[in-house]
């Protein structure tokens, strides 16, 4: 038979919402049952960060939960998301996929020596049952100096692609990328080299219908399992003849999978059992506001300046999401009130651009900032609090302040010095504060999260 139609089945950007998952698996599982009834070839892939260390059930378990769910799911090929990538140590990502009965697809990623990690494969081929072959390539956003300081070589996608691509184009008829690099790459992609189909991911675009760019399919489902993906592609002679790409709502999914919810109340029993371990033991309380100075963002602001050795630090307290109260502190506490995957970093700054900053971070749009990405988990970014500076500010009008001063050992930032600062790393990334991004000094404290600084500040308090 020289006519065949394929169907792909795709997720991508789970972020651990995984109150989600069982109705992905009872919708993928009752696709699969029906093309296999009907003799038709199908896939499933997921395309990175299905894992976010902002659910209990990962950070417990270093996302080994994940994979359990992922297996209980008929998900056949996964590439990595940064989540994967950058937010476990080198170790954990090691043997983050002992467990899989999936292949997971990533060439672009090495270890220090340039040896391929043993848990992927830069490519694959499927063989459909007609004998045509699906040629699968796999990229992950580059992410530098986080891979670099975790102990990895990320190499530049396009480079991978040039050398990898041609030598899979020989092996098969059909070539998909599993691409979690973001949509406006994958458009860059799709315009220069010939692929059929880009299975995308990162930059969280929902495209219903999937969009064609120079005749290669980019699809990609939003984020968060709200919506799954479907392909279906059309194919004479082992050639495409015909593609297209919808939308599936998992919220209109009335029907869930028992086994996989089994399986999720199993980690989630298990999780919690492992967060009520007792960590620290406060001997007074720690408030955090987001709009006025509090002692739990001095606190930790100032603890994060100690950790990095350096001679300033600054954080929104947005970072903290609750109080804590004097007593026992548990790992639960300390995953819910800071659940974010955020690194401590050190940057240099000229005082000037320091002095830029502050008063950004001092605008009713910055303090009140309901912020998504970057890894900020929080509700808004709240006021700037710093240590190693005193600042003075005043709410001038109801939710406007202003900066009246700012002072190192007394005295005003001097213009045209660099200053070393400790801050979250989200403040490096974007449009946040361009005087900070801009600096080309910038060191990522690798794997530790600020959660972690909170920990260890919580015990240094514990012991004395």
């Amino acid at each position: 038979m020289s006519k065949e139609t394929v169907f792909f089945y795709h997720t991508n950007d789970l972020h651990s919402q995984l109150s989600q998952w069982p109705k992905i698996v009872h919708y993928l599982e009752t696709k699969k049952v029906l093309h296999e009834d009907r003799n038709e070839d199908v896939l499933f892939f997921d395309l990175g960060d299905h894992a976010d260390r902002v659910h209990a059930i990962t950070e417990a378990t270093s996302g080994q939960g994940n994979i359990e769910l992922l297996n209980a799911s008929p998900v056949n090929y996964v590439t990595i998301g940064n989540n994967e990538g950058i937010t476990f140590s080198k170790d954990s990502l090691d043997h983050l996929y002992d467990q899989a009965k999936f292949d997971v697809i990533v060439a672009n990623l090495f270890n220090e020596n340039h040896v391929r990690p043993s848990w992927c494969v830069p490519s694959r081929i499927h063989t459909l049952q007609s004998g045509t072959t699906i040629g699968m390539l796999g990229l992950t956003a580059a992410f530098y100096p986080f891979y670099t300081e975790l102990g990895w070589v990320i190499e530049d996608p396009i480079v991978t692609l040039e050398r990898e691509l041609p030598v899979l184009k020989q092996q098969c008829d059909v070539v998909v990328l599993l691409s979690h690099l973001g949509y406006f790459m994958d458009e860059r992609i799709a315009a220069d080299y010939d692929i059929d189909v880009i299975l995308g991911a990162h930059t969280h675009h929902r495209l219903d219908p999937a969009i064609e760019v120079e005749g290669t399919l980019i699809a990609q489902t939003g984020k968060l399992g709200t919506d799954l993906g479907k392909i279906t592609l059309q194919i004479d002679q082992r050639q495409v003849t015909a593609k297209e790409g919808t939308l599936q709502s998992i919220d209109a999914v009335a029907e869930s999978s028992l086994a996989t919810e089994a399986v999720l109340e199993r980690l989630q029993q298990s999780a919690d059992a492992s967060f009520r371990e007792g960590v620290a033991v406060l001997n007074r309380p720690l408030d955090i506001s987001w709009t006025e100075p509090s002692t739990f963002a001095s606190f930790l602001v100032e603890y994060l300046r100690q950790w990095c050795n350096t001679e300033i630090s600054m954080m929104h307290s947005g970072i903290i999401l609750a109080s804590l109260r004097e007593g026992a502190v548990t790992k639960g506490d300390l995953h819910r009130i800071c659940p974010i995957p955020i690194n401590p970093c050190i940057v240099e700054v000229k005082g000037s651009n320091i002095k830029t900053a502050i008063e950004r971070s001092f605008t009713s749009e910055m303090v009140h900032l309901p912020l998504k990405g970057y890894g900020f988990r929080g509700v808004k970014l709240g006021i700037m609090v710093f240590a190693g500076l005193n600042v003075e500010v005043i709410e001038a009008t109801e939710g406007e302040y202003e900066v009246l001063s700012i002072l190192k050992d007394g005295n005003p930032l001097l213009e045209d010095k660099w200053y070393t600062i400790a801050v979250p790393d989200m403040l490096t990334f974007g449009n946040l504060y361009p005087e900070i991004v801009q600096s080309t000094s910038k060191r990522y404290m690798m794997p530790e999260l600020i959660r972690d600084v909170l920990l260890w500040a919580l015990m240094k308090n514990t012991e004395s």
